[in-house]
């Protein structure tokens, strides 16, 4: 139960279904590629991605001293559910800005 709650509870938010949603379009992202793009600090970035992690969407790699954020495989059926009606949706996504020297 506490699993759905937290899933249910990130997907209340716009910016955390922007970076999902910019996550799927463009796959694996370093967490600075996500700064950049998303023109956001750090410290809010890591809070949004923490939420996504913990409830489920999300898996981190690290690589040297990067992390590199994508969506996790496999998902689940809520999770799928979730990812396929955000796809759908006409949000105003920023474009990829690359900044990690390992992409």
């Amino acid at each position: 139960m506490d699993i759905f709650l937290k899933s249910v509870s990130a997907l209340n938010d716009e910016t955390r279904i922007k970076i999902l949603k910019f996550i799927k379009i463009h796959g694996k992202c370093c967490v600075c590629d996500l700064e950049n793009s998303f023109d956001m600090i750090q410290s809010r970035l890591s809070r949004h991605l923490k939420i996504l992690k913990e409830a489920g969407f999300l898996r981190v790699d690290r690589e040297g001293r990067w992390a590199y954020y994508s969506l996790r495989f496999p998902l689940d059926e809520f999770r799928q559910a979730s990812i396929k009606e955000i796809m759908t949706l006409d949000l105003d996504l920023p474009s990829l800005k690359k900044a990690c020297e390992s992409n």
